[in-house]
């Protein structure tokens, strides 16, 4: 389930992706801080715009990441998380004529954020629209600060959703509320983003980025299985029936016990784990 069987293995492939993301590097920037992913979008003066390229280069520090680290964090340099699918890039694709693109593209990507070993936290500022948006809908716990606005006006492009939005977005804010935002070209502001399930935290401008480092580090401080099975599991039982879901979470729940578990276990009985926080503080204790 780890992934980290043949240490040399994963340590040939963590050098090679290095090598890809080196090239790369004006699109994504990656940093290992403790054990912390901090992975940035790096197109700030297209407000962070994503395209294949873009995603391609996602798609191998998200990697990297789940190789090496034990949490990660998303951001976008500049004034902005992302303002979504780049438009430019796309007229050419879709001017009549053009061969058709393969739908799905970004998927992957998402997918491995989504899904991945480890839980992401997005740090998010400025616009987060469109496919911006998608790709804060695959992290696992969003931080707004105070300048975030949240759009999907694929209604006003003739476009639709393609990073998975259907699916992911729609399952955090309903259909009503996505519908809204598609069809009347509503944005919301990070206040209302997080009455809608958008964003978990809201923050001061120019602290989301802080708050994100932090709730990630928070994150890796948890055993490692169970936060697999958080990011891992808890998805697809939301895909299942009722019976079906109880009977995975039997299995997950034998899976994820290890040694480590026991002695958090023995640690807690034994009043030398460390209490709850207080109500209405996170476990960063913040």
């Amino acid at each position: 389930m780890s992934g980290k069987g043949n240490p040399a293995t994963a340590a040939q492939q963590v050098g090679l992706l290095a090598e890809k993301l080196g090239m790369a590097e004006k699109l994504i920037t990656y940093e290992l801080d403790g054990d912390v992913a901090v992975i940035g979008l790096n197109r700030a003066d297209k407000r962070n715009a994503i395209n294949d390229a873009v995603m391609a280069a996602l798609r191998e520090a998200v990697f990297r990441a789940n190789e090496e680290a034990k949490a990660g964090v998303i951001f976008g340099h500049g004034a902005n998380f992302s303002a979504g699918l780049d438009l430019a890039e796309a007229s050419t694709w879709m001017k009549p004529g053009a061969p058709r693109r393969k739908r799905g593209r970004w998927n992957r990507s998402l997918d491995l954020v989504a899904r991945g070993q480890i839980p992401v936290v997005a740090a998010l500022k400025g616009a987060c629209i469109g496919g911006g948006l998608e790709l804060a809908a695959a992290t696992h716990v969003r931080v707004a600060d105070e300048t975030t606005f949240f759009a999907l006006p694929e209604g006003q492009r003739g476009i639709f959703v393609g990073g998975g939005g259907s699916v992911r977005i729609q399952r955090l804010m309903g259909y009503a509320r996505m519908a809204d935002l598609m069809l009347t070209g509503r944005v919301l502001t990070a206040e209302e983003g997080e009455r809608a399930n958008l964003c978990q935290y809201v923050v001061p401008a120019g602290e989301s980025l802080d708050r994100a480092k932090s709730l990630a580090a928070r994150i890796a401080q948890n055993a490692p299985l169970t936060n697999w099975a958080v990011c891992s599991c808890l998805p697809r039982v939301n895909d299942m029936s009722h019976d079906d879901g109880l009977f995975i979470e039997g299995l997950i729940g034998q899976a994820v016990a290890s040694t480590e578990g026991y002695e958090r276990v023995k640690d807690f009985v034994e009043k030398r784990a460390k209490p709850l926080v207080k109500p209405g503080r996170s476990g960063d204790e913040r």
